[in-house]
């Protein structure tokens, strides 16, 4: 149970931040990027979702994802134990990033095909979901490096899930906007 009665401790003043771990880390450490960037695009969704309200069913989706995105950030601020058994930390588990997949097929489902690469724009929840996706992009490439790092680790369902959250949110924007009627298509060599 989180239970937040202080908010500023003060211990931050060096420089430096705690994991989940209880380990102090500097503030550009790796992983304090990578969760910080999923709590951004956590923030850039929080945005979208004030735009959606005559799309109640994804405005749904994209509160389970908001949540899932806190359990992201527990997952990346709490670095593997060796001996880390099952239970012992929160995780991303495949269950989400297959829950991820049947919503972005269910809302592809009602778009039509695309003729063009989509520019972000169109409709204000299109717009804010356009910069969420790129903004979780950034965190899955801070991510997939903390993998590739010596002694550092992250679940492969942790990379898998911000993966597929930039395609729903790609696939979310289009049915933000008018289930694709409103967006505003890419013309090559359009601005010469």
């Amino acid at each position: 149970m989180v239970k937040l009665n202080k908010i500023y401790t003060r211990t931050g003043d060096d420089g430096t931040t705690g994991l989940g771990t209880g380990a102090r880390v500097v503030k550009y450490d790796l992983r304090v990027m990578a969760y910080g960037s999923v709590d951004e695009a956590n923030a850039a969704i929080g945005i979208a979702r004030l735009h959606l309200a005559d799309e109640p069913a994804l405005d749904a989706i994209l509160n389970r994802v908001q949540n899932d995105l806190f359990d992201l950030g527990a997952d990346l601020c709490t670095p593997a134990a060796a001996n880390e058994g099952p239970g012992d930390a929160l995780r991303i588990v495949p269950a989400q990033v297959d829950r991820l997949e049947h919503d972005i097929d269910a809302l592809n489902g009602e778009l039509s095909p695309l003729t063009s690469f989509v520019l972000p724009g169109g409709s204000p929840a299109a717009a804010h979901l356009h910069l969420a996706r790129t903004i979780c992009r950034r965190a899955e490439r801070e991510m997939v490096a903390l993998s590739h790092s010596a002694e550092e680790a992250v679940g492969r369902p942790a990379i898998q899930y911000m993966n597929r959250l930039s395609d729903l949110l790609f696939v979310a924007s289009r049915f933000a906007n008018g289930h694709g009627v409103r967006d505003v298509l890419w013309v090559p060599g359009g601005g010469r």
